[in-house]
């Protein structure tokens, strides 16, 4: 009975371990993302690093409940939670352009933009309704087209850098002589 479990939970530990391997990067990435914390050099991203390590050692501890579920939807939900949870930490400005949004507003954009997740999935992540989720990112984007704007990024056609004074006439539209 005991030699089923070793091999039972050295099975487990490979799985996990592939997952990890295969997962670990990009979710890196999304715990840099909501931190705010640099991704170079290695090693700059202690806070994302031990966010990650946490959601990792939650779907590690309920890994064989997952059966059959998405292991990858489940870090990134509990990655998610975590820094919700620990949102006040993260408040502090590092220079990101991500750094004027409010943590709720990175979590819901990176969810919705970085990560790909659905209106409805990223609200029943975050046990809020859709309607909040889609203001909260529309704010948020908003708030980087703002800022981006002032750093003069906007792009051609965005933004006062354009150099147009008012709305452009309708293509067919010819003044009469």
């Amino acid at each position: 009975m005991a030699e089923r479990a070793t091999r039972r939970d050295r099975l487990r530990a490979l799985e996990f371990e592939d997952f990890v391997a295969g997962a670990g990067g990009r979710l890196l990435h999304t715990a840099t993302l909501l931190t705010g914390e640099p991704s170079q050099p290695p090693g700059a991203y202690a806070r994302a690093e031990r966010l990650l390590h946490a959601a990792l050692s939650r779907t590690y501890a309920d890994w064989d409940r997952l059966r059959g579920g998405d292991p990858y939807d489940r870090a990134r939900r509990e990655l998610a939670l975590r820094f919700a949870r620990e949102a006040r930490r993260h408040q502090r400005p590092r220079g990101g352009l991500l750094d004027r949004l409010t943590p709720i507003e990175r979590l819901v954009l990176v969810l919705r933009m970085y990560e790909e997740a659905g209106e409805e999935q990223t609200a029943a992540l975050l046990g809020l309704p859709a309607d909040r989720i889609r203001a909260v990112c529309a704010r948020a984007v908003a708030t980087l087209r703002t800022a981006g704007a002032g750093r003069g990024t906007a792009g051609p056609g965005r933004g006062p850098s354009h150099g147009t004074a008012g709305p452009r006439p309708a293509p067919d539209s010819r003044a009469a002589p």
